[in-house]
């Protein structure tokens, strides 16, 4: 029988020299993802790199007196301390200055030049150096900024090579028709067929103002555009084009491409489009996930709000950090760190769930039991939900791995770590210590407890790798291996007869108190500066007067799909939607033109007040109001998933 594979990805990353906390967050959940699927027995391959081309880096080098190369090879190594930290154990590191892959870059840019659909021409337009990336002069912000990341962009006007990215807008929308599971979630398959809809420019696909990229095969005047050299790692990390292609063969297409929000338009239009163009098969799904935020938003060395998971990791430990990242945040949805907040999460699940069971079983076994596990006899009435439970987990949690919803699969886990918790409680052990008839159920319920933290431990394990270990020596099972795997994840295979070893807490409390007292993490790049503790939360606004239920009914709250949507001029606060409504469309303004980009809104479905009188704002008729919650600086437009536009909520 063959061994089934699993190839996944994170994006090859932006040589940084501030790498932060949401540096590590897709890549410890592409790690969390391998390790499960190699526990069930894939041949997994899990590739992450970095990007090194492009005129920002070689702006940076000279600023700084290096070659380009001199230096990327610095932070590259500072990418690979961390990977190191956060234990991820990835199966190839591809950097795009490397050989094996401009040798690929080149022959496929070579290849669909060849077949008629890069073409070259001049381009003139607006362009963001961070960002690398084109803008037409629609789709920027205010005083010529760039949508995504807020800088000024320049006008740029060069000799350049095109790719026909236009005749493929078709192909691509009956793709994604065929295939609706191809961009995850379904909030960025909506934003992303919408953007197509709208019409597609031929994609600039090299560069002559810079030298710092991969030469163009057939006119070396030109680098090739950074984006088309950095989304082939992809497939020049496999061997794909070369005498050795056979990790090609073997893992692609992808299982996954993990990436954020920001470059979801990317992965899911240009790369198809590029692998579309040079006949190669595409990637089964690409996830895009949201940012992990600081309260004052998105984290930048400007803003002086980079938190150092190194610092992280040495402080709380690996498996802390790792858990806090893919339990705190639903895997697709933005979400907020403070330091808090971790510890929070730390001292709840960690010390007072997890670590709870763990020490207050291995405590009773020894005080009960002599320190040896019994065989389980007659049990109590409390027995048959708490084994019910446990044997109807692990299927839970591997529905909701295989769907990538970390956050939900260690919900799952947690609930029957708190149903073991509430079991002792229900159970009493001591009790049944002091009953002459109440021994063999003891017994029992001591037996069931080591149990459930076996089969924790091991649904524990692709998220934090280094407490099982610790989990399999309190419990005096580090030598049976053949019951630490996931296959064993089955009722009653914990050996009778064992002898525990009660150790020190695996996760101790943590004085919240303290916090108020330290140094809030920063970057190491910038030791000296401080960063204040998030703000007090102002209090909430009063609720208003009651209404009665006759007055709520008078409001028709339907879901809208926002079509399209662009800055309403000379007001900083005020988007102009056009929003569908069942079949019909109408102008909506609204302002959170501060807190969403046009770009971010398109293709959301939004709650709309439907029934509202029209009303004019900066002379443009607004049709409705969109429903949004704010606090204490922040804003959220409410989002649905799965309900058409046009239905109405009750």
């Amino acid at each position: 029988m063959t061994q089934k594979t699993f190839y996944i990805t994170t994006p090859i990353y932006y040589p940084s020299d501030n790498l932060h906390i949401g540096h590590a967050y897709t890549t410890v959940a592409a790690d969390t993802m391998a390790r499960y699927k190699r526990m069930q027995g894939y041949d997994v391959r899990f590739l992450t790199g970095s990007d090194e081309h492009g005129q920002k880096i070689e702006r940076k080098a000279k600023s700084v007196g290096k070659e380009p190369l001199e230096y990327v090879d610095g932070i590259v190594a500072g990418f690979k301390k961390l990977w190191e930290a956060m234990l991820i154990e990835y199966d190839d590191f591809i950097r795009t200055s490397e050989e094996r892959h401009i040798k690929v870059v080149q022959d496929i840019f070579k290849k669909i030049y060849d077949k008629g659909d890069i073409y070259k021409s001049e381009y003139e337009g607006w362009y963001c150096t961070p960002c690398e990336t084109h803008f037409t002069e629609r789709q920027l912000g205010e005083n010529k900024t760039c949508p995504d990341c807020g800088r000024p962009v320049e006008i740029v006007k060069e000799e350049s090579y095109f790719f026909k990215m236009s005749k493929y807008a078709d192909r691509w929308l009956k793709f994604i028709e065929e295939n609706p599971d191809f961009i995850q979630p379904v909030t960025r398959r909506n934003e992303m067929v919408n953007f197509v809809k709208q019409g597609l420019e031929d994609l600039c696909v090299s560069r002559t103002t810079f030298d710092w990229g991969i030469p163009v095969p057939i006119n070396d005047k030109h680098v090739i555009y950074v984006w088309f050299d950095a989304l082939t790692n992809y497939i020049s990390a496999l061997g794909y084009g070369t005498e050795d292609d056979s990790l090609f063969k073997k893992y692609w297409p992808a299982d996954v491409h993990l990436v954020g929000k920001d470059i979801v338009r990317f992965h899911t239009i240009i790369w198809p489009m590029i692998l579309m163009a040079a006949g190669i098969e595409l990637p089964k799904a690409v996830f895009g996930h949201g940012w992990v935020l600081l309260s004052e938003g998105k984290m930048s060395k400007s803003k002086g709000n980079v938190v150092d998971p190194l610092v992280l990791v040495d402080k709380y430990g690996v498996d802390a950090i790792r858990y806090f990242l893919m339990r705190e945040v639903p895997f697709g949805l933005d979400g907020y760190y403070s330091e808090e907040a971790l510890v929070t999460r730390i001292n709840t699940d960690l010390a007072n769930d997890f670590g709870n069971l763990l020490s207050r079983t291995t405590a009773m076994i020894n005080k009960f039991l002599g320190g040896t596990v019994a065989a389980p006899g007659e049990g109590t009435e409390f027995d048959e939900e708490l084994i019910s439970l446990a044997q109807a987990t692990p299927a839970q949690v591997e529905e909701l791995l295989d769907k990538l919803e970390f956050s939900n699969a260690l919900i799952a886990i947690g609930k029957m770590v708190n149903k073991a918790n509430k079991y002792i409680d229900d159970a009493a052990p001591w009790a049944l210590n002091k009953d002459p008839q109440g021994r063999e159920k003891l017994g029992t319920v001591l037996y069931n407890l080591a149990e459930v933290i076996r089969l924790a431990a091991i649904m524990y394990t692709p998220f934090m790798p280094t407490m099982p270990q610790k989990v399999w020596a309190q419990l005096g099972i580090s030598q049976a291996g053949e019951i630490h795997t996931w296959e064993s994840l089955k009722w009653g295979l914990f050996p009778t007869g064992t002898s525990i070893n009660r150790g020190e807490p695996i996760f101790p409390r943590i004085d919240i108190k303290e916090l108020g007292k330290q140094e809030e993490v920063v970057s190491e790049t910038q030791p000296k500066q401080e960063v204040s503790q998030a703000p007090e939360a102002p209090e909430f606004e009063p609720i208003l007067p009651e209404i009665t239920i006759e007055d709520f009914a008078k409001i028709d709250f339907r879901v809208a799909e926002v079509v399209s949507c662009e800055k309403v001029k000379k007001a900083d606060k005020l988007l102009k939607l056009s929003v569908r409504v069942g079949n019909e469309v109408r102008t909506i303004v609204s302002g959170i033109a501060k807190h969403y980009t046009p770009d971010e809104m398109v293709g959301k479905k939004v709650v709309l007040v439907a029934n509202l009188k029209p009303a004019k704002l900066r002379g443009i008729e607004s049709r409705g109001m969109l429903l949004a919650a704010s606090h204490g600086g922040k804003l959220e437009v409410l989002t649905l998933d799965n309900i058409e536009s046009g239905g109405r909520i009750k």
